[in-house]
């Protein structure tokens, strides 16, 4: 993307200032109720994890409550950047959009989209014929994006238009290219043990079947384009 089209993109992130401000918070709050969970249990004879929680209690005060929320402070500011870092942020021009996540750039002409939506926490380009050209987990709201697409003239829909094409994956599936059944089986096992980077690889292996592929609950509901 040249100068004059990264100039006129309207570009949707969240706030990485926010982001990290609201995990450094929360990790402050939570050590600090660490220490009040760790004082409540030790009046508790009965309760588990008597050992580490008369460990914490015997700190001296004022240095447990600094202790606990700054090793909060450091876990915020750690999960803070790791959100960041995994957010996806989408750059619309009136010539292509691009999509940023992690330490991966995809850029996708305007030619190449027929329609955007979100699908759950999704973000998808449709593409002609029924293909996806890009399936993205965000968090950013259906509003700000469907602004963004729609300033620049794509095409926006609130619910994907080939809802009901979906089934449900079972292994042997009929209707499925040779071969789909086992990319499929390796990508059950990856949605399982939650490796998203090897989902994400299989998907775009179904994608070369012309096999488009949507997850809920870790089951996968497949389509042809």
């Amino acid at each position: 993307m040249n100068a004059g089209k990264d100039s006129e993109a309207t570009v949707v992130a969240d706030s990485a200032l926010i982001v990290i401000l609201a995990c450094v918070a929360g990790g402050a709050v939570l050590g600090w109720l660490v220490k009040l969970l760790a004082r409540w249990l030790v009046t508790l004879p009965w309760a588990p994890f008597q050992g580490p929680a008369k460990l914490l209690s015997s700190f001296p005060e004022p240095g447990l409550t600094i202790g606990v929320v700054a090793v909060g402070v450091i876990a915020g500011l750690l999960l803070g950047l790791t959100a960041v870092h995994e957010s996806l942020t989408v750059a619309v021009s009136d010539t292509q959009v691009t999509l940023s996540t992690r330490d991966e750039t995809q850029v996708v002409e305007r030619g190449e989209i027929a329609l955007a939506f979100k699908d759950g926490k999704q973000l998808v380009l449709l593409g002609h014929h029924g293909r996806e050209t890009a399936r993205e987990e965000t968090d950013l709201s259906a509003k700000r994006l469907s602004r963004a697409f729609t300033k620049h003239g794509y095409g926006w829909a609130e619910t994907d238009p080939h809802d009901d094409a979906y089934r449900l994956w079972v292994p042997g599936a009929s209707g499925l290219p040779d071969g789909a059944n086992a990319v499929f089986a390796a990508r059950a096992q990856a949605l399982k043990a939650d490796k998203g980077d090897d989902a994400r690889e299989l998907r775009k292996e179904l994608a070369r079947f012309g096999v488009v592929v949507r997850d809920r609950d870790k089951r996968q509901y497949w389509r042809m384009a």
